[in-house]
């Protein structure tokens, strides 16, 4: 990449695509309505232009940037629109829970890299009890896999898990040309927003991930043959699944129940 941007060249080792689309950017902040006192961070503020928009609206902004010189600059580009807490650091080995004080929960919003927004998402899950919503920039497809329904190509690993902890809702299509350099695919923003009152009730999320990761490690085979290691027929007559039906097939709902009863296993 050679695009040179305010004397910043984007990093293709980073996935660095920059917003500059100031009408998406308006729609983005309207659709993630920040208020004055709300605990909020943004991961990766890049150049600042969802951040100069955020600060002032709430007047203390946490930021997580990994880029040195980015995060070098921003004191500078965003000076005296509010306090800003800047932490130069990994968003996908970084601990979000530092943030939360007297109990008020994180909101969550960024341009996520392309090249690392699957793992950062499940790394923010895990945060899940400490977080009220996220708003993400995301690969238009990794949007529509987050949402996918059961028996659609789109339905995976990522669905299942995202959905058992989070509502999921669509809310904006982003082209290629709203940002610098432009990407070659369709970009879209989400919001996840983990359940309060979740309708899944699992004994135990570990196996629940085990069972969900085994039985998409190969979505052609069928329930019976990807989960032999762990699940007999007796299991799969008990909660009223065909074990000759693919993973694809299985709701959330589900993949909980199954996880439930292999956990009398256990």
């Amino acid at each position: 990449m050679t695009d040179s941007l305010q004397g910043h060249k984007a990093r293709k080792r980073f996935g660095q695509n920059f917003l500059q689309d100031d009408t998406i950017i308006q729609r983005i902040i309207q659709l993630f309505a920040p208020q004055v006192g709300q605990n909020v961070v943004e991961i990766g503020p890049g150049l600042g232009a969802i951040t100069k928009y955020l600060l002032p609206a709430l007047k203390k902004l946490h930021v997580v940037e990994l880029d040195r010189d980015l995060a070098a600059r921003l004191p500078t580009t965003l000076a005296g629109l509010g306090e800003l807490d800047l932490h130069q650091a990994d968003a996908l080995g970084f601990d979000y829970r530092q943030f939360v004080q007297d109990g008020q929960k994180l909101r969550v919003i960024g341009n996520l890299p392309y090249n690392i927004s699957t793992p950062l998402i499940f790394h923010l899950l895990s945060h899940a009890d400490t977080i009220s919503d996220m708003a993400f920039m995301l690969q238009k497809e990794v949007v529509d896999r987050l949402g996918a329904e059961p028996d659609t190509a789109d339905y995976g690993r990522l669905s299942v898990m995202v959905q058992y902890r989070c509502q999921v809702d669509w809310l904006l299509a982003v082209p290629p040309e709203s940002f610098n350099p432009a990407p070659k695919v369709q970009s879209a923003v989400v919001r996840l927003t983990p359940w309060i009152n979740s309708p899944y009730q699992c004994v135990n999320e570990s196996l629940l991930q085990q069972v969900v990761s085994t039985a998409f490690n190969q979505r052609r085979k069928t329930l019976r043959n990807c989960l032999k290691n762990m699940a007999t027929e007796e299991d799969f007559a008990a909660v009223g699944i065909d074990s000759g039906l693919r993973a694809e097939v299985l709701s959330v709902q589900q993949f909980v129940q199954l996880t439930n009863q292999l956990s009398r296993h256990v």
